[in-house]
């Protein structure tokens, strides 16, 4: 199909763009004001980023933070590293990033590990779990592929078996009962895991993790603890988005990246699970983080007790200005107030699919109500190529993209960075290629 622009692009090139570059932010911040929000943000004003399930912009004390500890790093590296990594507890920097993140998740600190992403948390899960031989790994077909590929490489590795379900046949008419029920048909009894996305970034789907959840614990009621099924989440775009304590949604293992609807920095992510939980778990990647396991070496034994949270934060030098900065942006979305971001995010987001849903010639693929949906949106517009489709919108100053799947929509997220007037902009854009693409 050929693409057509049938509006004028607006000029987005390095002129317009350069004032952006170095600017100042306002020192006042006032959380109650979205326009206050909005200005923490370096983001071009030039444009709609209607991109936010994709890379956050960090917002002005998560920048500062980063500026800070890089440059304290540049100044001494040896000394700022010894003195907040491994000198006294009470200063290791990356404690305060797992108190700041249980506090979120509605935890404790002991029970958050520190990773770069979701991905590399779900293999980490999978990979630490110990299949026994012939025991499955469950879950849907509407997964990205990180988290499929995580769990294939984990049940090759221990003898196990990977299968899928579909959780919906029509995304726009998504029912969690029906889901439900049909997790519950499909556990088997040498079913040991159940792996699922919080939120679905083909369709815009929500699962109730809970409702999930309490599927589950009534099926293990007549389990033996070892054959229990464990409730493993990708929990990436409902973390951030949705207004729920994690650790009460009844999950054994969450995994989300940190640099998304948290507005962290790059290459940030967090798991939670409870202690024995963890327990149950197999490190993969050593960790600096835990004082038992580098003593346990030094002493040449094994570690005594469970794994830990620490345990499975991976070692090696990181990018430690990024993860300690972490801290501020669990601050700066707390201080707005989780359920101020989920009310301004489903306003946002509905007014995107309402004004899709009346275009005849786009095919929406996220329900309408809210509580089943979150902060992607996607859809197709007639005539077009979802990729087409993105890049007209980007012509005309729209950030979007199509979803990288084998059936690919084009997709809007609205955040807290935005206004309806940049949903006003995208819709305008779609409204125009009705009939334009034939």
């Amino acid at each position: 199909m050929s693409l057509s622009n049938p509006l004028r692009p607006a000029d987005t090139g390095a002129e317009g763009l350069s004032h952006t570059v170095g600017a100042t932010m306002p020192q006042h911040f006032d959380p109650n004001d979205w326009k206050s929000v909005r200005e923490q943000f370096l983001l071009s004003p030039d444009l709609a980023h209607l991109s936010n399930f994709y890379l956050a912009s960090n917002p002005t004390p998560v920048r500062d933070a980063i500026t800070k500890y890089r440059k304290a790093f540049d100044e001494d590296p040896h000394s700022f590293l010894d003195d907040n990594m491994f000198g006294r507890e009470a200063d290791m920097l990356w404690r305060t990033v797992c108190a700041e993140a249980a506090e979120y998740v509605g935890g404790r600190a002991d029970e958050i590990a520190l990773t770069t992403s979701t991905t590399m948390g779900l293999a980490l899960t999978y990979n630490g779990l110990r299949l026994k031989p012939g025991q499955e790994i469950l879950t849907t077909t509407h997964e990205f592929y990180p988290h499929h590929e995580a769990i294939r490489l984990a049940a090759e590795r221990w003898g196990g078996t990977m299968r899928t379900i579909s959780l919906y046949e029509s995304s726009p008419d998504f029912s969690v009962d029906e889901a439900v029920a049909r997790i519950r048909a499909a556990i088997r009894p040498n079913t040991r895991v159940f792996g699922v996305a919080w939120v679905h970034s083909n369709t815009g789907v929500r699962l109730s993790i809970s409702r999930v959840a309490d599927v589950i614990a009534d099926l293990n009621r007549d389990r033996d603890e070892e054959d229990r099924v464990l409730l493993v989440v990708d929990g990436v775009h409902g973390f951030g988005v949705a207004d729920e304590d994690v650790a009460s949604m009844g999950c054994d293992f969450f995994s989300a990246g940190t640099h998304k609807w948290i507005l962290g920095p790059r290459g940030t992510g967090i798991m939670w699970a409870k202690p024995e939980n963890w327990a149950l778990l197999q490190p993969t990647i050593p960790s600096l983080m835990s004082k038992e396991t580098s003593a346990a070496w030094r002493q040449d034994r094994r570690p005594v007790g469970p794994t830990e949270a620490a345990w499975m934060s991976p070692g090696g030098f990181a990018t430690y200005e990024y993860q300690w900065a972490t801290a501020e942006a669990f601050r700066f979305v707390r201080q707005i107030g989780r359920k101020r971001i989920q009310d301004r995010i489903a306003e946002l987001n509905s007014q995107i699919k309402e004004g899709l849903a009346v275009m005849d010639h786009v095919t929406l693929h996220t329900p309408l109500d809210p509580e089943l949906s979150a902060g992607i949106v996607t859809f197709d517009v007639e005539n077009y190529e979802p990729r087409n489709v993105a890049t007209i919108l980007r012509e005309n100053r729209v950030i979007a993209n199509a979803t990288p799947y084998g059936v690919s929509h084009v997709r809007l997220s609205a955040g807290i960075v935005n206004s309806p007037e940049d949903v006003e902009l995208a819709l305008k854009v779609i409204r125009s290629l009705k009939g334009a693409g034939a």
